[in-house]
């Protein structure tokens, strides 16, 4: 976490301190909608930062994408390397649009060179929401902490009917053979409903993976990706 957000999270501080930290969120907000608006209808991949180019995860998140992007999405990251850079890039090799929502960290998160527009964030909890906010659907790449986060954040919001019912796609069934298994332990102990592990797919299959989304979205919604784009308002500075 940044050094804003750890002095938040710590408890009760004054209100002006407050207030402040509330203002700079708000315009974290505002930025990040400023520069995101007209990327079109996202597919969001996640995935960890830490492979490199020629294994075999950064090379299926590469192939994936450049595949959900001839379908007309724009495919957006975290916007840092690893999985993230193999998706902006395997939309950038097909000719496709390529953004991402960087997080600002002392280590490991850089802006990749395979985007086209990215926003860069200090709060995780500010780039969360955008990374949702501009998909109609989610892939899951092999990953840490932070793309289980966002893996069970989407599936959450899906749940509770806070998001629409888009698809989710998890990549690599060995990697996540623990949590397809804790998936069914969930449903056995009631804590899921039976029909929730129905909300996504778990496959080894770049071509399901890619018709599930266009059956899930471009079928189901009639959506043509390349028509739903916006156009900028000059007189409000826009690009």
């Amino acid at each position: 976490m940044t050094k804003p957000e750890i002095k938040f999270l710590e408890g009760p501080q004054s209100r002006w301190l407050e207030f402040k930290f509330a203002v700079k969120v708000l315009f974290a907000f505002i930025k990040g909608f400023r520069k995101l608006h007209f990327v079109g209808p996202c597919v969001t991949v996640f995935g960890s930062a830490r492979f490199k180019e020629g294994h075999p995860h950064y090379e299926m998140a590469r192939a994936l994408s450049g595949k959900i992007a001839q379908l007309g999405f724009t495919i957006m990251t975290g916007g840092g390397p690893g999985i993230m850079e193999a998706a902006n890039r395997g939309a950038r090799e097909v000719g496709g649009r390529s953004v991402g929502c960087n997080i600002e960290l002392p280590h490991e998160q850089k802006p990749n060179p395979y985007m086209d527009t990215w926003v860069s964030i200090k709060y995780f909890f500010v780039r969360k929401t955008l990374l949702s906010k501009y998909s109609y659907a989610f892939v899951v790449m092999p990953g840490g902490f932070g793309t289980l986060d966002e893996f069970f954040e989407a599936i959450t919001l899906i749940e509770t009917k806070m998001v629409s019912d888009f698809p989710v796609v998890i990549m690599d069934t060995a990697f996540h053979e623990n949590i397809v298994a804790h998936v069914e332990l969930m449903k056995s102990q009631g804590t899921i409903a039976p029909e929730d592990s129905k909300l996504f797919i778990f496959t080894n299959d770049i071509q399901e993976a890619v018709d599930y989304i266009q059956n899930n979205t471009i079928k189901r919604y009639n959506l043509r990706p390349e028509e739903e784009k916006i156009k900028p308002f000059k007189w409000l500075f826009e690009k």
